[in-house]
């Protein structure tokens, strides 16, 4: 169960960190005792239930209140594959955070062996191969709940082919919790 005082804390301190980019007026950033510990994170920004942005860690590197604020900034100024969030855009802005758990490394020489230790909605997938990598959350599995697909979509997400197999590819799980601002009420606080 995801402890909710921890993922107030975490949204709160992301939302902050974004509106302070911005030069917006937002509640302080929340405070956790957690926040001094080490800590990975995934932030992700949603505008009418479509990406608008995803920056996160997938090892413990920093203190965990220092990655949601620094995730926060990049998911909404750094993703390449968006415009920097404008000033405007903040108040149709959704925040989810992920905190990443610990990354398990799977020993397979196949995709019918992948196939067989995947746990659709639990886990997260990170490929890595040939100097590349790339992990979908498990989030991800809502929008694409056939191991096939959601593995092909990782691939091409790498920039394979979505049939590319090697046995010499890097397999690696990991579960999240997870909190919206929804779960809270925020977004509208935070405006």
């Amino acid at each position: 169960m995801a402890p909710p005082e921890l993922g107030l804390a975490l949204l709160r301190r992301a939302r902050y960190a974004i509106a302070s980019e911005l030069g917006v007026a937002a509640a302080p950033g929340g405070e956790h005792p957690s926040f001094a510990e080490p800590g990975a994170t995934f932030v992700t920004l949603m505008q009418d239930g479509e990406l608008r942005g995803c920056i996160g860690s997938l090892e413990p590197r920093r203190r965990l209140g220092i990655d949601v604020h620094e995730n926060a900034i990049a998911a909404a100024f750094r993703d390449p594959r968006f415009a920097p969030l404008a000033r405007f855009e903040l108040a149709i802005t959704a925040v989810e955070v992920s905190l990443i758990g610990p990354v398990e490394a799977l020993a397979v020489g196949s995709e019918d062996e992948l196939f067989a230790l995947l746990r659709p909605g639990r886990d997260g997938l990170i490929l890595s191969h040939g100097g590349r990598r790339a992990t979908f959350l498990p989030q991800v599995w809502e929008a694409l709940p056939d191991p096939r697909d959601f593995l092909a979509a990782l691939k091409r997400k790498a920039g394979w082919p979505a049939d590319f197999w090697t046995a010499a590819m890097n397999v690696e799980r990991y579960s999240v919790l997870k909190w919206k601002e929804s779960d809270f009420a925020l977004q509208a606080e935070c405006r």
